[in-house]
């Protein structure tokens, strides 16, 4: 059974920091931040903004890259967000 289509996404928090992870409902997943029911992390930095969405074939690989991408520095992070590397450079 194939999986569907999943996305992995960095939000930017209120304080300036980001939160990185997947969702396969990009829409519905930042309401939810903002409504304060998403993660732990983010309910104390409302509102969240996307600041980079990449949509991934599976749930599985969306996951592979929110994993790589939370361990990614600042600077690795905003270059990512910027273009200025891709997801294949830190995969």
């Amino acid at each position: 059974m194939k999986e569907n289509k999943a996305y992995v996404y960095i939000v930017k928090c209120s304080d300036d920091s980001y939160y990185t992870g997947y969702t396969v409902d990009l829409d519905e997943r930042l309401k939810i931040h903002n409504l304060g029911k998403g993660a732990k992390y983010t309910r104390a930095r409302l509102p969240v903004s996307f600041v980079f969405t990449h949509e991934c074939e599976s749930k599985s690989l969306a996951m592979s890259y929110e994993y790589k991408i939370k361990r990614l520095n600042r600077k690795e992070k905003e270059d990512l967000i910027k273009g200025i590397i891709s997801l294949d450079q830190i995969f």
